[in-house]
Protein backbone atom coordinates (compact mmCIF):
# COMPACT_ATOMS: atom_id res chain seq x y z
CA UNK A 1 0.00 0.00 0.00
CA UNK A 2 1.38 3.77 -0.92
CA UNK A 3 1.87 5.87 2.01
CA UNK A 4 -0.37 8.67 -0.42
CA UNK A 5 -3.28 6.65 -0.59
CA UNK A 6 -6.39 6.37 1.79
CA UNK A 7 -7.51 4.12 3.41
CA UNK A 8 -11.23 3.63 2.61
CA UNK A 9 -13.69 0.69 4.43
CA UNK A 10 -16.62 0.02 2.45
CA UNK A 11 -19.15 -0.88 5.37
CA UNK A 12 -21.91 -3.63 2.95
CA UNK A 13 -20.80 -5.23 -0.09
CA UNK A 14 -24.91 -4.99 -1.21
CA UNK A 15 -25.25 -3.15 -4.93
CA UNK A 16 -24.55 0.17 -3.71
CA UNK A 17 -21.58 -0.91 -2.08
CA UNK A 18 -19.84 -2.41 -5.13
CA UNK A 19 -20.31 0.35 -6.88
CA UNK A 20 -18.93 2.53 -4.45
CA UNK A 21 -15.89 0.29 -4.63
CA UNK A 22 -15.96 0.31 -8.09
CA UNK A 23 -15.99 3.42 -9.03
CA UNK A 24 -13.60 4.31 -6.46
CA UNK A 25 -10.98 1.60 -8.01
CA UNK A 26 -11.83 1.98 -11.69
CA UNK A 27 -11.74 5.87 -11.85
CA UNK A 28 -8.40 7.50 -10.45
CA UNK A 29 -10.40 10.45 -8.75
CA UNK A 30 -9.07 9.90 -5.30
CA UNK A 31 -5.62 7.32 -4.76
CA UNK A 32 -7.25 4.92 -2.58
CA UNK A 33 -6.51 1.73 -0.90
CA UNK A 34 -9.91 -0.21 -0.47
CA UNK A 35 -11.31 -3.01 2.41
CA UNK A 36 -15.17 -4.04 1.72
CA UNK A 37 -16.65 -5.57 4.76
CA UNK A 38 -20.38 -7.38 5.22
CA UNK A 39 -21.57 -9.87 7.69
CA UNK A 40 -21.90 -12.15 4.54
CA UNK A 41 -17.80 -12.72 4.59
CA UNK A 42 -17.85 -14.81 0.98
CA UNK A 43 -20.31 -12.04 -0.09
CA UNK A 44 -17.60 -9.91 0.81
CA UNK A 45 -15.09 -11.39 -0.92
CA UNK A 46 -16.52 -12.24 -4.12
CA UNK A 47 -17.31 -8.93 -4.42
CA UNK A 48 -13.86 -7.52 -3.50
CA UNK A 49 -12.87 -9.97 -6.41
CA UNK A 50 -15.50 -8.35 -9.13
CA UNK A 51 -14.28 -5.29 -7.82
CA UNK A 52 -10.90 -5.85 -8.66
CA UNK A 53 -11.74 -7.84 -11.94
CA UNK A 54 -13.85 -5.28 -13.45
CA UNK A 55 -11.50 -2.06 -12.54
CA UNK A 56 -8.58 -0.74 -14.54
CA UNK A 57 -6.59 0.40 -12.08
CA UNK A 58 -4.04 -1.87 -9.52
CA UNK A 59 -5.38 -0.08 -5.98
CA UNK A 60 -5.32 -3.16 -3.15
CA UNK A 61 -8.84 -4.42 -2.20
CA UNK A 62 -9.47 -6.46 0.25
CA UNK A 63 -12.50 -8.38 2.22
CA UNK A 64 -13.31 -8.58 5.85
CA UNK A 65 -16.52 -9.56 7.86
CA UNK A 66 -18.06 -7.18 9.57
CA UNK A 67 -19.78 -9.37 12.70
CA UNK A 68 -23.35 -8.49 13.40
CA UNK A 69 -22.10 -7.76 17.64
CA UNK A 70 -19.08 -7.97 18.18
CA UNK A 71 -15.32 -6.04 17.27
CA UNK A 72 -13.65 -8.82 16.04
CA UNK A 73 -9.70 -8.93 15.92
CA UNK A 74 -10.08 -8.57 12.35
CA UNK A 75 -12.25 -5.68 12.06
CA UNK A 76 -10.44 -4.05 14.81
CA UNK A 77 -7.04 -4.32 12.67
CA UNK A 78 -8.48 -2.41 9.63
CA UNK A 79 -10.34 -0.37 11.40
CA UNK A 80 -6.87 1.15 13.08
CA UNK A 81 -5.68 1.25 9.30
CA UNK A 82 -9.17 3.14 8.05
CA UNK A 83 -9.48 6.79 7.22
CA UNK A 84 -12.91 6.64 6.15
CA UNK A 85 -15.74 4.53 6.45
CA UNK A 86 -18.67 4.62 3.65
CA UNK A 87 -21.58 3.04 4.94
CA UNK A 88 -23.55 1.26 2.75
CA UNK A 89 -25.70 -0.96 4.83
CA UNK A 90 -29.07 -0.96 6.26
CA UNK A 91 -29.93 2.40 8.27
CA UNK A 92 -30.58 0.37 11.40
CA UNK A 93 -26.65 -0.34 11.40
CA UNK A 94 -25.75 3.50 10.85
CA UNK A 95 -25.22 4.55 14.67
CA UNK A 96 -23.27 1.27 15.20
CA UNK A 97 -21.22 2.34 12.40
CA UNK A 98 -20.91 5.86 13.25
CA UNK A 99 -19.37 4.48 16.59
CA UNK A 100 -16.66 2.94 15.22
CA UNK A 101 -15.56 5.81 12.95
CA UNK A 102 -15.84 7.62 16.46
CA UNK A 103 -13.70 5.31 18.04
CA UNK A 104 -11.17 5.02 15.79
CA UNK A 105 -11.24 8.67 14.61
CA UNK A 106 -11.87 8.04 11.39
CA UNK A 107 -14.42 10.42 9.35
CA UNK A 108 -17.50 8.48 7.96
CA UNK A 109 -20.49 9.06 5.16
CA UNK A 110 -23.82 7.41 5.45
CA UNK A 111 -26.75 6.97 3.03
CA UNK A 112 -29.71 6.40 5.26
CA UNK A 113 -32.59 7.79 5.03
CA UNK A 114 -34.14 6.94 8.90
CA UNK A 115 -34.56 10.01 11.08
CA UNK A 116 -34.38 8.45 14.41
CA UNK A 117 -30.88 6.98 13.56
CA UNK A 118 -29.50 10.38 12.38
CA UNK A 119 -30.67 12.01 15.46
CA UNK A 120 -29.04 9.59 17.36
CA UNK A 121 -25.37 9.96 15.26
CA UNK A 122 -25.66 13.74 15.19
CA UNK A 123 -26.13 13.62 19.35
CA UNK A 124 -23.04 10.86 19.32
CA UNK A 125 -20.82 13.05 17.11
CA UNK A 126 -20.79 16.49 18.54
CA UNK A 127 -17.68 16.74 20.15
CA UNK A 128 -16.09 14.52 17.26
CA UNK A 129 -12.67 15.11 15.51
CA UNK A 130 -13.46 14.18 12.24
CA UNK A 131 -16.19 14.66 10.03
CA UNK A 132 -19.87 12.77 9.60
CA UNK A 133 -21.52 13.51 6.09
CA UNK A 134 -25.18 12.11 6.79
CA UNK A 135 -27.84 10.92 4.01
CA UNK A 136 -25.35 11.53 1.30
CA UNK A 137 -27.41 9.42 -1.32
CA UNK A 138 -29.68 10.25 -4.25
CA UNK A 139 -32.39 11.58 -2.32
CA UNK A 140 -31.67 12.67 0.50
CA UNK A 141 -28.55 13.67 -0.59
CA UNK A 142 -27.46 15.01 -4.21
CA UNK A 143 -31.33 16.24 -4.80
CA UNK A 144 -31.07 18.14 -1.47
CA UNK A 145 -27.98 19.90 -2.89
CA UNK A 146 -29.16 20.38 -6.45
CA UNK A 147 -32.39 22.19 -4.97
CA UNK A 148 -30.25 24.40 -2.51
CA UNK A 149 -28.19 25.39 -5.66
CA UNK A 150 -31.32 26.40 -7.17
CA UNK A 151 -32.02 28.63 -4.14
CA UNK A 152 -28.91 30.54 -4.33
CA UNK A 153 -29.10 30.92 -7.77
CA UNK A 154 -32.78 32.26 -7.97
CA UNK A 155 -32.01 34.92 -4.72
CA UNK A 156 -28.98 36.20 -6.64
CA UNK A 157 -31.51 36.76 -9.78
CA UNK A 158 -34.54 38.09 -7.89
CA UNK A 159 -33.35 39.09 -4.92
CA UNK A 160 -36.39 41.57 -4.73
CA UNK A 161 -38.87 38.15 -4.46
CA UNK A 162 -40.16 36.07 -1.81
CA UNK A 163 -39.18 32.77 -2.17
CA UNK A 164 -42.73 30.64 -2.73
CA UNK A 165 -41.98 27.22 -3.36
CA UNK A 166 -39.05 24.32 -3.13
CA UNK A 167 -39.16 21.39 -5.15
CA UNK A 168 -37.82 18.22 -4.88
CA UNK A 169 -38.55 15.57 -7.26
CA UNK A 170 -36.74 12.18 -7.74
CA UNK A 171 -37.60 8.68 -9.55
CA UNK A 172 -35.86 5.40 -9.36
CA UNK A 173 -38.00 3.71 -12.17
CA UNK A 174 -38.08 1.07 -14.76
CA UNK A 175 -38.07 1.47 -18.67
CA UNK A 176 -41.39 -0.25 -19.35
CA UNK A 177 -44.22 -1.25 -16.59
CA UNK A 178 -47.33 -2.63 -16.60
CA UNK A 179 -51.00 -2.90 -14.73
CA UNK A 180 -52.15 -2.90 -12.13
CA UNK A 181 -48.97 -1.78 -10.34
CA UNK A 182 -47.00 0.42 -13.08
CA UNK A 183 -43.92 0.00 -11.42
CA UNK A 184 -40.89 -2.80 -10.92
CA UNK A 185 -38.43 -3.04 -8.42
CA UNK A 186 -35.12 -1.20 -9.34
CA UNK A 187 -33.95 -0.78 -5.62
CA UNK A 188 -34.98 -2.09 -2.62
CA UNK A 189 -38.09 -3.82 -1.95
CA UNK A 190 -38.33 -2.93 1.84
CA UNK A 191 -37.76 0.51 1.44
CA UNK A 192 -39.83 1.51 -1.09
CA UNK A 193 -42.58 0.40 0.91
CA UNK A 194 -41.50 2.41 4.14
CA UNK A 195 -41.09 5.60 2.94
CA UNK A 196 -44.99 4.58 1.27
CA UNK A 197 -46.10 4.71 5.20
CA UNK A 198 -43.74 7.01 7.23
CA UNK A 199 -45.04 10.82 7.32
CA UNK A 200 -42.76 13.29 5.38
CA UNK A 201 -41.38 16.47 7.14
CA UNK A 202 -42.23 19.80 5.06
CA UNK A 203 -42.59 23.28 4.98
CA UNK A 204 -46.03 24.76 4.43
CA UNK A 205 -47.37 28.71 4.68
CA UNK A 206 -43.66 28.89 6.39
CA UNK A 207 -44.68 26.57 9.07
CA UNK A 208 -41.97 23.14 9.61
CA UNK A 209 -44.65 20.34 9.30
CA UNK A 210 -45.25 16.77 8.78
CA UNK A 211 -47.86 15.43 6.04
CA UNK A 212 -49.05 11.53 5.43
CA UNK A 213 -46.99 9.76 2.65
CA UNK A 214 -49.23 9.96 -0.74
CA UNK A 215 -51.48 12.41 0.73
CA UNK A 216 -51.50 14.63 -2.18
CA UNK A 217 -50.85 12.99 -6.07
CA UNK A 218 -49.86 15.68 -8.51
CA UNK A 219 -49.09 14.96 -12.23
CA UNK A 220 -45.57 16.51 -14.07
CA UNK A 221 -44.36 16.34 -17.47
CA UNK A 222 -40.63 15.68 -17.56
CA UNK A 223 -38.34 15.23 -20.92
CA UNK A 224 -42.00 14.65 -22.41
CA UNK A 225 -43.12 11.75 -20.32
CA UNK A 226 -45.59 12.06 -17.76
CA UNK A 227 -45.58 10.91 -14.04
CA UNK A 228 -47.56 11.29 -11.37
CA UNK A 229 -45.36 12.29 -7.80
CA UNK A 230 -46.50 12.60 -4.38
CA UNK A 231 -44.98 12.64 -0.55
CA UNK A 232 -42.78 9.98 0.61
CA UNK A 233 -40.68 9.78 3.91
CA UNK A 234 -37.05 10.99 3.99
CA UNK A 235 -36.03 12.43 0.67
CA UNK A 236 -35.69 16.17 1.76
CA UNK A 237 -33.22 15.06 4.54
CA UNK A 238 -32.57 18.26 6.66
CA UNK A 239 -34.07 21.15 4.27
CA UNK A 240 -37.44 21.89 5.93
CA UNK A 241 -35.95 22.78 8.80
CA UNK A 242 -32.85 24.87 7.10
CA UNK A 243 -35.30 26.65 4.78
CA UNK A 244 -38.62 27.24 6.91
CA UNK A 245 -37.88 30.81 7.62
CA UNK A 246 -36.28 31.44 3.90
CA UNK A 247 -39.54 29.79 2.04
CA UNK A 248 -43.31 29.65 2.57
CA UNK A 249 -43.22 26.05 1.00
CA UNK A 250 -41.10 23.36 0.62
CA UNK A 251 -41.25 19.44 0.04
CA UNK A 252 -39.68 15.94 -1.56
CA UNK A 253 -41.76 13.71 -3.79
CA UNK A 254 -41.07 10.62 -5.52
CA UNK A 255 -42.30 10.45 -8.92
CA UNK A 256 -43.74 7.27 -10.62
CA UNK A 257 -45.62 6.71 -14.00
CA UNK A 258 -49.34 7.14 -13.64
CA UNK A 259 -51.42 4.65 -11.59
CA UNK A 260 -48.98 3.52 -9.72
CA UNK A 261 -49.88 5.58 -6.35
CA UNK A 262 -53.67 4.70 -6.77
CA UNK A 263 -53.17 0.91 -6.50
CA UNK A 264 -50.73 1.11 -3.62
CA UNK A 265 -53.32 3.49 -1.59
CA UNK A 266 -56.11 0.47 -2.58
CA UNK A 267 -53.51 -1.98 -0.88
CA UNK A 268 -52.40 0.56 2.33
CA UNK A 269 -56.43 1.29 2.57
CA UNK A 270 -57.07 -2.61 4.04
CA UNK A 271 -53.91 -2.35 6.77
CA UNK A 272 -53.96 -0.66 9.77
CA UNK A 273 -50.72 -0.06 12.10
CA UNK A 274 -47.59 1.22 10.69
CA UNK A 275 -45.70 -1.70 11.16
CA UNK A 276 -48.93 -3.65 9.35
CA UNK A 277 -48.81 -1.49 6.92
CA UNK A 278 -45.52 -1.72 5.63
CA UNK A 279 -45.27 -5.78 5.82
CA UNK A 280 -48.62 -6.02 4.26
CA UNK A 281 -47.69 -3.68 1.54
CA UNK A 282 -44.38 -5.38 0.66
CA UNK A 283 -45.85 -8.52 0.74
CA UNK A 284 -48.68 -7.24 -2.16
CA UNK A 285 -45.97 -5.92 -4.52
CA UNK A 286 -43.53 -8.58 -4.21
CA UNK A 287 -46.56 -10.62 -5.38
CA UNK A 288 -47.16 -8.85 -8.39
CA UNK A 289 -44.01 -6.27 -9.25
CA UNK A 290 -40.94 -7.71 -11.21
CA UNK A 291 -37.57 -6.66 -10.33
CA UNK A 292 -35.29 -5.45 -13.33
CA UNK A 293 -31.92 -4.56 -14.06
CA UNK A 294 -32.36 -1.92 -16.32
CA UNK A 295 -33.52 0.89 -15.19
CA UNK A 296 -33.50 4.82 -15.03
CA UNK A 297 -33.33 7.96 -12.65
CA UNK A 298 -35.93 10.59 -12.71
CA UNK A 299 -35.10 13.72 -11.05
CA UNK A 300 -36.14 17.17 -10.75
CA UNK A 301 -36.25 20.24 -8.77
CA UNK A 302 -37.30 23.99 -8.90
CA UNK A 303 -37.44 27.54 -7.19
CA UNK A 304 -40.00 29.73 -7.51
CA UNK A 305 -41.87 33.01 -6.54
CA UNK A 306 -44.30 36.24 -7.88
CA UNK A 307 -42.67 39.75 -8.27
CA UNK A 308 -44.20 42.99 -7.11
CA UNK A 309 -46.08 42.80 -10.65
CA UNK A 310 -47.40 39.16 -9.94
CA UNK A 311 -45.43 37.20 -12.09
CA UNK A 312 -44.16 33.99 -11.51
CA UNK A 313 -40.55 33.44 -11.73
CA UNK A 314 -38.95 29.91 -11.67
CA UNK A 315 -35.83 28.26 -11.93
CA UNK A 316 -35.64 24.64 -12.84
CA UNK A 317 -33.12 21.79 -13.22
CA UNK A 318 -34.36 18.28 -14.68
CA UNK A 319 -32.04 14.91 -15.88
CA UNK A 320 -33.05 11.32 -17.05
CA UNK A 321 -29.67 9.23 -15.56
CA UNK A 322 -29.40 5.46 -17.65
CA UNK A 323 -27.05 2.94 -16.78
CA UNK A 324 -23.56 3.47 -17.33
CA UNK A 325 -20.56 1.32 -17.37
CA UNK A 326 -17.53 1.40 -15.13
CA UNK A 327 -14.54 -0.44 -16.10
CA UNK A 328 -15.43 -4.02 -17.48
CA UNK A 329 -19.45 -3.60 -15.97
CA UNK A 330 -22.54 -1.95 -15.35
CA UNK A 331 -23.77 -0.30 -12.94
CA UNK A 332 -27.65 0.40 -12.83
CA UNK A 333 -28.35 4.33 -12.40
CA UNK A 334 -29.57 3.98 -9.29
CA UNK A 335 -26.28 2.66 -8.15
CA UNK A 336 -24.41 5.34 -9.55
CA UNK A 337 -26.47 7.98 -8.58
CA UNK A 338 -26.19 6.72 -5.18
CA UNK A 339 -22.51 6.08 -5.24
CA UNK A 340 -21.18 8.99 -6.52
CA UNK A 341 -22.49 11.63 -4.26
CA UNK A 342 -21.28 8.91 -1.53
CA UNK A 343 -18.13 9.24 -2.99
CA UNK A 344 -17.93 13.06 -3.52
CA UNK A 345 -18.89 13.77 0.20
CA UNK A 346 -15.82 11.27 1.13
CA UNK A 347 -13.51 12.87 -1.11
CA UNK A 348 -15.04 16.52 0.83
CA UNK A 349 -13.81 15.19 4.22
CA UNK A 350 -10.79 14.17 3.52
CA UNK A 351 -10.08 17.34 1.86
CA UNK A 352 -11.37 19.77 4.20
CA UNK A 353 -11.55 20.68 7.77
CA UNK A 354 -14.94 19.26 8.96
CA UNK A 355 -15.48 18.19 12.26
CA UNK A 356 -19.19 16.49 13.94
CA UNK A 357 -21.92 16.09 11.91
CA UNK A 358 -22.04 17.72 8.33
CA UNK A 359 -26.03 17.82 7.45
CA UNK A 360 -27.17 18.33 3.41
CA UNK A 361 -27.63 22.39 4.18
CA UNK A 362 -24.37 22.94 5.56
CA UNK A 363 -22.81 21.49 1.94
CA UNK A 364 -21.41 24.12 -0.48
CA UNK A 365 -23.75 23.29 -3.14
CA UNK A 366 -21.20 25.11 -6.04
CA UNK A 367 -18.59 23.27 -4.66
CA UNK A 368 -19.91 19.26 -4.38
CA UNK A 369 -21.45 19.87 -7.66
CA UNK A 370 -19.05 20.52 -9.71
CA UNK A 371 -16.99 18.11 -8.10
CA UNK A 372 -15.29 15.26 -10.29
CA UNK A 373 -17.27 12.14 -9.01
CA UNK A 374 -20.49 14.24 -9.12
CA UNK A 375 -19.66 15.19 -12.74
CA UNK A 376 -19.27 11.64 -13.78
CA UNK A 377 -22.80 11.08 -13.62
CA UNK A 378 -24.58 14.49 -13.15
CA UNK A 379 -24.76 16.66 -15.97
CA UNK A 380 -22.39 15.03 -18.41
CA UNK A 381 -23.60 17.33 -20.80
CA UNK A 382 -21.03 20.26 -18.99
CA UNK A 383 -17.52 20.87 -20.90
CA UNK A 384 -14.83 19.29 -18.77
CA UNK A 385 -13.37 23.13 -18.60
CA UNK A 386 -16.06 24.05 -16.53
CA UNK A 387 -14.88 21.92 -13.71
CA UNK A 388 -12.65 24.14 -11.33
CA UNK A 389 -8.85 22.66 -11.51
CA UNK A 390 -8.95 22.33 -7.75
CA UNK A 391 -11.65 19.84 -8.33
CA UNK A 392 -9.35 18.32 -11.10
CA UNK A 393 -6.20 17.32 -8.38
CA UNK A 394 -6.14 14.25 -6.68
CA UNK A 395 -6.16 13.84 -2.33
Amino acid sequence: MSKESKKFIIAGAGGIGKAVGLILADRPIVEADIFIGDRDKELARTVAEWIQDGSSSVCSIESFEIHSSQLTNEMDYIFKAGDIILDCLPGNEAPRMASFALKYNMHYVNLTEYVKETEDIIAMVQNADTGFVLQSGLAPGYINILAHKLYNDFISKHSEIIVDHIKMRVGALSKNVSSPTYYAFTWSPIGVATEYVKDANIVRNSELTKVPALSETENRIIHGVSYEEDFTSGGAADLPDFFKNKTNNLDYKTLRYPGHYSWVRKQLDKLNSEGDRIKGLLDEMTKITPHLEEDLIVLYASVSGHNNRGELKQIEHSEVIEPMKIGSHQLKAIQLTTAVPMLEAARMLLKGTHKGAVLQSQIDPERFLSGPFINMVFNRQKKESSIPEENKSFI
